[in-house]
């Protein structure tokens, strides 16, 4: 296919905001894309290698950073469509592609004409008098060469190849085989006793959904979150729960997606790779650019809290047996919680639904940005989108009238789509093409559908959830950088989750609630007694969710933080890595690391703690919002200029006492979830 015309390619596109024409692009469009833009991005590799002039900031590095714009473009059309809407013709290109990419990115940083010219500039760099932001440019340019090989001998570089183009399909492979499981499974049940316990919501969903797939009637269920989550939370038939539970934790270990020979070499590939670099693991290789620095202080810091989660969640599930009069399996966890908090603190989930319909959240959430950095959103019907369900806003800064960027909300579950929910970039914010653009961001999600009788109404974790992706997505669109590598969410991975998370704080006030939780029929603003419900229930079992996260951190961290050339069996490896923070036994045909896309296939390997690190920063960082008031304009202005528009141009310390004006206190946390 010729690439003229090809939309892929078009960074300047004719559409208002250069959005991206999604309406155009077809699958046949990518590969060609990819093609013209690896051979002009090694054309412009060649002129920076040939050129005479001497080695300097911009000959050197700011021509490296724009030349691989286009292949940044197309790279980030096609990742994102492959997560948020794929077929079975992007899995096959993927696997062609991605061992290209990857081979592309060894071309860059293994060639040593390239790395001498970056390394002049880097040995000059005290004398350059350059602006921080700059500096950090450069910084992360001549580590980036270092950490992928450039100091290596000809025969490592060699392996290093093979190991990085090996991983680019392995690591799709798995992501396939998690999506193929999830998307495989139904439960189809015809009996009303099979459904007991069932709210109305639930069983219409269940009925539109078996419509839907084309069964003649009956409720169907799926291991999609919103399908899932719902059933083991109300089911009264524990040996159905427990048969949803299974086949959920079962996922990557069938005979047609079966991941355990991909854990096992993706983790080997890790450990060889970091040992070629100089690194005694993976983890050590991926802490030394991040706030923690190392694995012996992630450990520290899983252990103290560990240390104070673990009785807790002891404490929560005896309290779980007690209310059950029986023994707890993990497939009755959920049911009791749901009976335990209505018994406790009068709060029943499926009521808060009706304040919480999915157009009055979004709505909520844009007022929010609204009272705290002056932002509005406006619907742009006439943008094209890749999906249905996607709608695109115009984001705009109330002060001055000035464009902030594209903001793309695709809420729905989908075959198409992966599981979970995330923000990513379009296109990032900085320099391209001659100049500064500013960012096309997405949220995705897969969240409670609506129904032939009822809106989508969200659950209050759901509603977190739509908090936490605008947070990442503020992060994106406020940046105010003048480079994509260091703008928006290019931070250090243990600090990309501080405004996602703090975000999910105003949920938990009453000032932030009153904003949009009004009844779905009656448009009544949520009583006082409901919030003061929620506020009550706030700490509800959270020793047993800090720990589940601590179990996921850890696991993360003794696959990729110890040495794991001698181990074979996955789920034996499982059981033993996770004796700390497990409160129930290893359960055959089990395995959270033959699913744990987190970190085989997305980009927190050695990074899952990032999650507990950032509710540290947010905890402390609320606080003071708590103090001044949480919308204060001047405070949160602050955390606008000194966190969400700073992106990577300083180190995350120091932006974050900026902010706040010292470093921040675990103790915040422990306060917060009741744990000291």
């Amino acid at each position: 296919m010729s690439t003229n015309n090809n939309p892929c390619l078009e960074l300047d596109s004719k559409l208002p905001f250069e959005a991206i024409p999604f309406d155009e692009i077809k699958n046949e469009h990518f590969e060609p894309a990819f093609e013209a833009a690896i051979k002009e991005a090694r054309d412009h590799l060649q002129a920076i290698r040939v050129s005479q002039s001497p080695s300097t900031i911009e000959s050197v590095i700011l021509a490296l950073e724009q030349s691989t714009e286009k292949v940044d473009h197309v790279g980030a059309l096609f990742s994102n469509q492959l997560s948020a809407n794929t077929n079975e013709q992007l899995q096959s290109l993927a696997q062609r592609i991605m061992p290209e990419l990857a081979a592309f990115s060894n071309d860059i940083h293994l060639d040593p004409i390239l790395f001498s010219k970056v390394k002049v500039v880097w040995d000059t760099r005290g004398s350059l008098s350059l602006d921080g932001e700059t500096a950090r440019l450069l910084e992360k340019t001549y580590k980036s060469f270092v950490r992928n090989g450039a100091l290596l001998s000809d025969s490592a570089k060699n392996r290093l190849r093979e190991v990085d183009q090996r991983l680019a399909v392995i690591q799709q492979t798995f992501s396939d085989h998690v999506l193929a499981d999830t998307n495989r499974y139904e439960l189809l049940l015809t009996e009303e006793a099979e459904v007991a316990g069932l709210p109305p919501r639930v069983r219409d969903a269940a009925a539109h959904l078996a419509h839907e797939k084309g069964k003649s009637s009956g409720w169907l269920f799926t291991l999609h979150q919103p399908s899932l989550f719902p059933f083991l939370q109300y089911s009264e038939r524990k040996d159905l729960r427990e048969r949803l539970w299974r086949a959920a934790n079962a996922r990557g270990l069938s005979s047609e997606n079966n991941n355990r020979g991909l854990v096992l070499e993706i983790v080997k590939l890790r450990q060889e790779r970091a040992k070629l670099l100089g690194y005694a693991t993976h983890a050590d290789f991926v802490l030394e650019e991040r706030m923690a620095s190392n694995p012996a202080r992630v450990r520290e810091f899983l252990d103290r809290l560990i240390a104070a989660s673990r009785p807790a969640a002891e404490r929560d599930l005896n309290d779980l047996r007690v209310a059950s009069g029986s023994d707890i399996q993990p497939w009755d966890v959920a049911f009791w919680s749901e009976k335990l908090r209505r018994t406790r603190f009068d709060l029943d989930e499926d009521q808060l639904r009706g304040y919480f319909p999915i157009d009055r959240v979004v709505e909520g959430v844009f007022e929010h940005a609204r009272r705290l950095y002056g932002l509005e959103f406006k619907k742009r019907s006439d943008l094209p989108v890749y999906h249905t369900d996607v709608t695109a806003y115009e984001v705009i800064d109330q002060e001055d009238g000035r464009h902030i960027g594209l903001l793309y909300a695709d809420f729905f579950p989908r075959t198409s789509k992966r599981s979970g929910a995330w923000m990513t970039s379009y296109r990032e914010q900085g320099l391209m093409g001659g100049g500064v653009k500013r960012p096309h961001i997405a949220i995705v999600c897969n969240l409670t559908k609506p129904t032939a009788g009822a809106p989508s109404l969200l659950s209050l974790d759901e509603v977190r959830t739509v908090f936490h992706e605008f947070g990442h997505a503020l992060h994106g669109l406020l940046s105010e950088c003048r480079y994509r590598s260091v703008s928006g969410t290019n931070v250090y991975w243990d600090f990309v989750e501080l405004p996602s998370q703090i975000m999910e704080n105003w949920i938990r006030e009453r000032e932030g609630l009153e904003v949009f939780a009004r009844h779905y029929l009656t448009g009544e603003v949520i009583p006082e007694t409901l919030i003061q419900r929620i506020q009550a229930s706030a700490q509800f079992q959270a020793g047993w969710f800090s720990l589940r996260q601590l179990n996921f951190a850890t696991l993360d961290l003794q696959w990729h933080g110890t040495d794991i050339s001698s181990v074979e069996n996955i789920e034996e490896f499982e059981a033993k890595a996770t004796e700390k923070t497990r409160l129930f036994p290893v359960y055959a045909g089990t395995s959270s690391s033959a699913a744990f896309s987190h970190i085989f296939s997305g980009g927190y390997s050695a990074g899952y703690y990032s999650y507990k690190w950032a509710e540290v920063l947010d905890a402390d960082a609320f606080e003071l919002f708590r103090e001044k008031g949480i919308f204060n304009r001047e405070v949160a202005m602050r955390f606008r200029k000194e966190i969400l528009a700073r992106g990577g141009s300083d180190h995350p310390m120091e932006l974050y006492k900026k902010f706040r004006g010292r470093e921040p206190s675990q103790d915040a946390l422990l306060r917060r979830d009741g744990l000291v």
